[in-house]
C-alpha cells in the first residue's frame, strides 16, 4: 500500500524528486505482489497511472483508490493486519500525527474510505479507540514485539493509560506475548518519537538487524551504544539471546542545516524479496550484505530513497504490507 506524494501535501516542492523513488518502490513491489495505489483524487489518479506505466509498472499490478490525504506515510496510518478466529481482520488505529506534531484528520480516515471502495473486499476494518503508528512496533509473527519506550509511552499518545495498559492493549488486539521495551536509540531528524523501525527490525524470530554508530565523535554514538546493549540483554519467548546483526552507519545528510534520518533498519520485506533503501553512500553496498545474510533464500532490490528522508522517513515508512488473502478476495 502506497499513499502516493501530491502538491497538497509536505511534499509539494519536491514532487519531482520523490515521485521516482515512489515508481521505484511500486516497480519493485509488483514485480512480487500487486500494489495499492491511494490517489488524492481522480486528477491525481490519472497522473499517478501514467507515471507508472512510463515507470514500466504493469498496469494489472496496480489496484487504485481515491482517498484525500495530508502526508504519504502509510506505515503509520495503514491498517494492521491479524488473524482472529481463523479470519482475516484489519485493524484500523487512531493515528494522531505523531502525538499533534502535523495535521493528521485525512490520513486518519484513509483505510476506512478506501475500504467503502472495496478494495479490502470482505475483509472486516474495524475501527480501534488507541493511537497506534506501524512505524512504532516490530513483531515477530510469534507473539513477541519490539518498541520504544520514548515513542508508545510519549504523554501525546495515550496519556491516560500506563504501561502496563498499554501492553494489555497490544495482547488483546494484537496477540502479543511478550513486549521487548527500548529506552535508548533515536535517530537526528526523526519527528516520531524514536519509532523502532528505522532503529532496530526482527529479521525472523531469533535475528534482530539494528542500526549501530562506529564514530565515538558523533551525537548518536552513546545512544546507540546504549541501545546495542539493551538488545544483547534481551531474550527470545524460548529464553534465548536474539542474533544480533548490526548494519552500518552512513555518513551524516543534511537538509537546510537540519540533520536527516537515514537508516538501513527501514528495509520492507515483500514476497520473495527485500527492498533495502540506498542513500549514495559507501555503506549501501554492506548494509546490502549484511540484510542478505539474514534472508537467504530472498532477492535484494536496492531503493535509492535519499529524497524520501528529507521529509524525515524512508522505504519502511511510506509502505504498508496487506495479510496475503486481502486483495485476492477484493477481486
Amino acid at each position: 500500500m502506497l499513499t502516493w506524494p501530491h502538491v497538497h501535501s509536505d511534499w509539494a516542492p519536491h514532487l519531482a524528486e520523490v515521485e521516482p523513488v515512489f515508481i521505484a518502490i511500486a516497480r519493485a513491489v509488483s514485480a512480487h505482489e500487486r500494489v495499492v495505489c491511494i490517489c488524492y483524487d481522480a486528477q491525481h489518479r490519472a497522473h499517478v497511472e501514467r507515471e507508472l506505466i512510463r515507470g514500466g509498472v504493469a498496469r494489472e499490478r496496480v489496484i487504485y483508490a481515491l482517498a484525500p490525504s495530508n502526508d504519504s506515510w502509510a506505515r503509520d496510518h495503514g491498517p494492521l493486519g491479524v488473524v482472529c478466529r481463523n479470519r482475516l481482520l484489519l485493524l484500523d488505529f487512531n493515528f494522531n500525527g505523531w502525538g499533534g506534531k502535523y495535521p493528521a484528520e485525512l490520513d486518519n480516515s484513509v483505510s476506512r474510505t478506501i475500504a467503502k471502495q472495496g478494495v479490502f473486499g470482505p475483509t472486516l476494518l474495524e475501527t480501534v479507540d488507541f493511537v497506534l503508528e506501524g512505524g512504532s512496533i516490530e513483531v515477530d509473527g510469534s507473539g513477541s514485539l519490539l518498541t520504544t519506550t520514548r515513542c508508545l509511552l510519549s504523554a501525546t499518545r495515550n496519556p491516560h493509560r500506563s504501561r502496563a495498559q498499554i501492553e494489555q492493549e497490544l495482547s488483546d488486539w494484537l496477540g502479543i506475548r511478550q513486549v521487548l521495551w527500548l529506552n535508548h536509540g533515536y535517530l537526528a531528524g526523526d519527528d516520531t518519537d524514536s519509532h523502532i523501525d528505522t532503529l532496530a527490525r526482527f529479521c525472523d524470530t531469533d535475528t534482530i538487524a539494528y542500526v549501530t554508530c562506529d564514530d565515538p565523535g558523533d551525537e548518536h554514538y552513546a545512544e546507540l551504544k546504549a541501545m546495542e546493549r539493551e538488545l544483547q540483554a534481551l531474550r527470545t519467548r524460548s529464553d534465548q539471546p536474539y542474533r544480533l546483526v548490526a548494519l552500518p552507519w552512513p555518513r551524516a545528510r543534511y537538509d537546510d542545516g537540519t540533520r536527516m534520518p537515514a537508516t538501513y533498519a527501514n528495509f520492507l520485506i515483500i514476497n520473495g524479496a527485500v527492498l533495502v533503501p540506498a542513500y549514495d553512500d559507501p555503506a549501501d553496498g554492506l548494509a546490502m550484505q549484511r540484510l542478505a545474510n539474514c534472508f537467504p533464500g530472498r532477492t535484494m532490490v536496492s531503493v535509492p530513497c535519499l529524497p524520501l528522508i528529507r521529509q524525515h522517513g524512508s522505504l519502511h515508512c511510506v509502505t504498508m504490507q496487506l495479510p496475503a488473502g486481502v486483495l485476492e478476495a477484493a477481486d
